[in-house]
């Protein structure tokens, strides 16, 4: 049976995964469909498993030593590599290994390798999946994406063409993403007369640029894929070379344990809600990828702070009759439902109460690797996804620019060039849930997305204080803390069949802001909402009456305090489902900014009132003064009816 939108070639599916996980991960999967393959009735895993990914420089015999290793390991099904032997010779095409792996018809029109891709083949100790991270150098973002979740690396450097800059730009990238388990493979030995003096010179100038980034290699090989010299067996053309085989060095890689000791994460990829048959179930789904968790653990969500305990653990299929649920552990998918219904969005982190805690912040240092054709440059919107979560990003400032290819170091530089490594600051339009890259690597990479298209990745250095910093803090306490209700806000909703939302009136001094505000209070309350009005000064003479001012310095710091006291009022009356409407004098974006930080995943629609704009804080409407109040009445009723906040009536 063929899969939706898969194609048929030399017996294997080549399937297009639609999704990316908490590695970014895309690119094409080729699956053996019947021999004595991983699909065979022998089971499709064995004990051990391993991922490898597998780089060069264009041309330099990748696929080649991917097809010599599945054709040598027997991993291919039965008869197809005689099957593309024979249609080799009816378009007369001389035959390479290189074909089996070739399986889109743009990749054999071009003759490279231009997707990720997954292949399958075993040994006698384990199995293997080999990532066929492409060396073009137009689809060199693809390598980012097949290379964030190996374990280990196999780097193909062509005998006579020696290191190129692809070489060295991988080898960066490699060291970049953390995998520390390499071994280089001096390939097309059989092209420079199996020349131990070619393959020594080779050796010692990528070994001297792996050791100037930090790096090492395990061992260096050198092979001939089409002859299959080194591959599964010694080769006699190289005596002098005493060394593994390439298959006798994966076998000698140690294996990576499950991430099972790690503080626990997961990034939240969906929120599910059963509703027939009297099931009112809200699983958490994703997938956990490091730590250990299960029914019982307080878990808390990122960048928010909601937290909650774990009440069961849900799988597709449930287990039969008289088994047990085993304890989710890292590289699980694993749904979850919890004691305390919280509002969890896709993009949430979880992690466990009691461990070490993910870092939030908006402000990131980082080391990028830049790969669009246009540079990047500061001022320009860009999209950063790390796990599921997706958030608009722009570069503030570079503090050094590395040319990976030569190592040349720019203190100077003015934007970020392709193929350039730069370690800078990126900064997030919200707060964003994160490890560093040293502590956790799978919740410390991500990619920079523009136009749709991954144009950069690169891993998380350090999070960076900002002005919303100190308040963040409140807020996750807050939320930790926070003794919830059992009603949930879509209880709520329906219940007074509106959304909690704040709307702010704003603008000069006497531009009838409150006179507008207890208009809209008067018309929704007669319409039966859950409605009340709230005057900023109210809280300025209740709540803050302890504030005092003495000078400019500690006026602007209570301007800050007086903000956050009265989102933090806001929050209870939104918290309870209603719609509270407020006013307040000439109020700026930072102003708002602060407001939202309290009152995040909340509704707040800006109203500006007054003939003069005075501020730049980004309103919803305008509403000028001297106008009948029902004319500002007709246009708040509007925004509220679009924004989904009431329906019309």
């Amino acid at each position: 049976m063929m899969m939706a939108g898969s194609k048929r070639y030399a017996g294997m599916v080549i399937c297009r995964a639609l999704d990316l996980s908490s590695s970014q991960r895309s690119g094409t999967v080729a699956i053996p469909l019947s021999g004595r393959g991983p699909g065979s009735s022998c089971g499709f895993f064995m004990n051990e498993q391993m991922n490898i990914v597998i780089v060069g420089h264009v041309d330099h015999g990748k696929s080649t030593v991917i097809g010599r290793l599945l054709a040598d390991t027997d991993s291919l099904p039965h008869g197809k590599l005689q099957q593309i032997r024979e249609l080799c010779e009816r378009t007369s095409k001389p035959f390479e290994y290189a074909f089996l792996l070739d399986a889109l018809k743009d990749e054999k029109a071009q003759g490279i390798t231009i997707d990720s891709a997954r292949v399958f083949f075993k040994s006698a100790n384990r199995h293997y999946i080999i990532i066929d991270a492409p060396g073009h150098i137009e689809f060199l973002k693809n390598m980012i994406t097949g290379a964030s979740r190996a374990d280990a690396a196999l780097l193909v450097i062509d005998a006579r063409e020696g290191v190129q800059e692809n070489s060295r730009r991988h080898g960066y990238m490699l060291s970049m993403l953390g995998i520390d388990r390499v071994a280089v493979l001096v390939n097309k030995m059989d092209l420079v007369d199996y020349s131990r003096e070619v393959f020594e010179s080779i050796r010692r100038e990528y070994l001297d640029f792996l050791n100037s980034i930090g790096m090492e290699a395990d061992s260096f090989v050198p092979v001939s894929g089409i002859k299959g010299d080194n591959i599964a067996v010694s080769s006699p053309q190289m005596p002098w070379f005493a060394g593994e085989t390439v298959l006798g060095t994966l076998d000698a890689f140690s294996a990576k344990e499950k991430d099972t000791a790690l503080p626990a994460r997961m990034p939240v990829q969906d929120v599910y809600k059963f509703t027939r048959f009297g099931d009112d179930r809200r699983i958490v789904a994703g997938n956990l990828t490091t730590g250990r968790l299960g029914v019982g653990d307080r878990v808390i969500f990122y960048p928010s702070g909601k937290s909650t305990t774990i009440k069961t653990i849900e799988t597709f299929p449930p287990p039969a009759e008289g088994e047990q649920k085993g304890t989710p552990a890292a590289g699980d998918a694993v749904g979850f439902t919890l004691d305390e219904q919280l509002y969890v969005a896709r993009g949430d982190l979880m992690a466990k109460a009691g461990e070490v805690q993910p870092k939030v912040a908006t402000r990131l240092k980082v080391c990028l690797f830049w790969l669009g054709r246009k540079s990047m440059v500061k001022k320009k919107e860009y999209a950063l996804r790390i796990g599921t979560s997706k958030v608009k990003v722009n570069l503030e400032q570079i503090d050094r620019l590395i040319d990976a290819a030569t190592l040349d170091s720019n203190e100077e530089a003015g934007q970020i060039g392709r193929h350039d490594v730069a370690e800078c600051i990126l900064r997030c339009e919200q707060p964003l849930a994160f490890d560093l890259n040293c502590d956790l690597p799978e919740t410390g990479r991500f990619v920079i997305i523009d136009d749709y298209e991954i144009r950069g990745g690169g891993i998380i250095l350090e999070g960076l204080a900002d002005d919303q910093s100190w308040l963040r803090n409140k807020v996750l306490i807050r939320n930790i803390k926070w003794e919830k209700s059992s009603l949930l806000r879509e209880e709520r909703a329906e219940h007074y069949s509106q959304k909690a939302s704040l709307v702010l009136v704003t603008g000069t001094k006497d531009s009838s802001k409150k006179e507008l505000a207890k208009k809209v209070e008067a018309h929704l309350f007669n319409q039966g909402r859950f409605v009340y009005y709230l005057g900023i000064g109210s809280v300025l003479y209740g709540v803050d009456a302890d504030l005092k001012t003495i000078d400019s310095d500690s006026r602007a710091q209570n301007r800050k305090e007086h903000l956050r006291r009265f989102a933090e009022v806001a929050h209870l009356f939104l918290d309870a489902g209603m719609i509270l409407v407020a006013t307040a004098i000439e109020l700026t974006q930072q102003d708002l900014d602060l407001i939202q930080t309290i009152l995040p995943n909340q509704k707040i629609l800006v109203i500006w009132t007054g003939d003069e704009i005075t501020s730049d804080i980004a309103a919803d409407a305008r509403i000028r003064s001297g106008l009948p109040l029902d004319n500002g009445l007709a246009k708040v009723k509007a925004l509220l009816q679009e924004n989904g906040i009431v329906f019309k009536g």
